[in-house]
């Protein structure tokens, strides 16, 4: 199946990639996938988390292989089915699912967000629902996923820590992160960085309402100074915010950070198209850190 299709940048849109485990139908980002493969027989790793199957080496290159069905808590996958292979967080990981359904363009305004009365946001392993032919695909946090495997892939606070001693910063940052969790986490590293204003936003929309407003009002300076940006987020994506601010004449001068896990070479060429002035993967939240200090320093931001 190709999973290339091409997305025009900035358009606020997504393909999702439909599959299934059992009678539920689930959904990936199509730019996390690098391919899909028939199962495979892999080696098992002594241990290791009960839901990593094993270890499998297709082309020279050992990839880990996650059983997504006991990640879910919906019991062990028996052998058959299919890998789909992703690329995210600098990371190469195969996920084991039963079958693929097909290929859908939404647009991040229809994913429907879950409520607290499914999970807290903190904990969900879903980002989001769409509705397809009458039923629902649950899109899956494979981030989460992961990161609950094992925690070494998240952010490393410590990293801030090696900074050492810094003079505060009074420059005001606007941070745009669905991710609960990873949006305090980015404030604290931030705010133990010596950043002290900082305005957190839980999406694109929401950002680009304070870029909006702080228009209208004549306060973008002293409000908005900077941006980092997540790509996948609910209602808007961080793509299409930062065409906005990058096709803008009144904030076209604000550098835009993209700090997401779906960095990689193809995603770079779509963020230099739209301007970004810095792209990076997440797990790197001491790099995050040194380039918003060369951005501050390269646009007298102070």
């Amino acid at each position: 199946m190709d999973t290339k299709i091409l997305l025009d940048s900035g358009t606020n849109e997504l393909e999702i990639l439909e599959f299934t485990l059992g009678e539920y139908s689930y959904g990936i980002n199509v730019a996390k996938i690098k391919e899909i493969i028939s199962y495979q027989a892999v080696t098992p790793v002594p241990n290791s988390h009960p839901s990593i199957e094993g270890i499998f080496m297709p082309r020279e290159t050992m990839i880990t292989a996650i059983d997504l069905k006991n990640c879910l808590g919906r019991g062990q996958s028996e052998p058959g089915g299919l890998f789909i292979i992703t690329n995210f967080n600098n990371l190469n990981i195969a996920f084991h699912v039963e079958q693929v359904k097909g290929i859908h363009r939404v647009s991040w305004r229809n994913i429907i967000k879950p409520d607290t009365t499914i999970s807290s946001a903190e904990q969900s392993i879903s980002t989001g629902f769409i509705k397809k032919d009458g039923k629902l695909i649950i899109i899956l946090d494979f981030e989460k996923i992961i990161s609950d495997i094992n925690p070494e892939t998240g952010l490393k606070m410590s990293e801030i820590e090696l900074l050492g001693e810094r003079e505060r910063s009074d420059v005001p940052i606007l941070i745009a992160e669905d991710s609960v969790l990873l949006n305090k986490l980015i404030v604290d590293s931030l705010t133990a960085a010596g950043y002290s204003r900082i305005i957190h936003t839980e999406n694109g929309q929401k950002a680009y309402d304070v870029i909006s407003e702080c228009k209208a009002d004549g306060t973008l300076e002293d409000h908005v100074r900077l941006v980092i940006t997540d790509i996948e987020m609910p209602e808007m994506d961080g793509h299409r915010l930062t065409k906005l601010i990058k096709e803008d004449d009144k904030t076209k001068n604000i550098p835009v950070v993209i700090f997401s896990s779906l960095v990689n070479e193809e995603m770079k060429k779509k963020g230099e198209l739209l301007g970004a002035d810095a792209q990076l993967s997440k797990p790197e939240i001491g790099n995050l850190v040194r380039i918003i200090d060369e951005l501050v320093e390269k646009y007298h931001l102070q």
